[in-house]
């Protein structure tokens, strides 16, 4: 399952896959500008779930690519994974909407040179 990746007005964008019985999602691609643009254009065209959530992309592009999202970030991601997996199912006619994911921490711990400020 793929969940997307998350635009931001700051031109930045994340695109994390994960599939049953992997540890963690990966970061499959991600970028800045004209690059960010074509992820989201690409996830939209193959009918992948587009998500906004700046502070999440912001984080999320601390990790490299093709790592696994680190253990801060689980319970962020896995909410997100959940509430899609709903909205996929379809709530039920007469269901209450599915309230978004907002789990985020504060931030990542540092990794030297390699850490992107948010």
């Amino acid at each position: 399952m793929n969940a997307g990746p998350a635009p931001d007005p700051r031109g930045e964008a994340v695109a994390l896959a994960y599939n049953a019985g992997e540890t963690a999602p990966r970061v499959v691609a991600k970028g800045r500008g004209v690059i960010a643009r074509e992820i989201i254009e690409r996830a939209r065209e193959a009918g992948v779930y587009v998500h906004e959530s700046p502070e999440l992309v912001g984080l999320l592009m601390q990790v490299d690519l093709d790592e696994r999202i680190p253990p801060q970030l689980y319970v962020a991601v896995a909410e997100l994974l959940a509430w899609l997996y709903r909205v996929e199912q379809g709530a039920g006619a007469g269901s209450a909407p599915v309230p978004a994911p907002g789990s985020l921490p504060g931030a990542l711990p540092r990794r030297g040179a390699k850490a992107h400020p948010g």
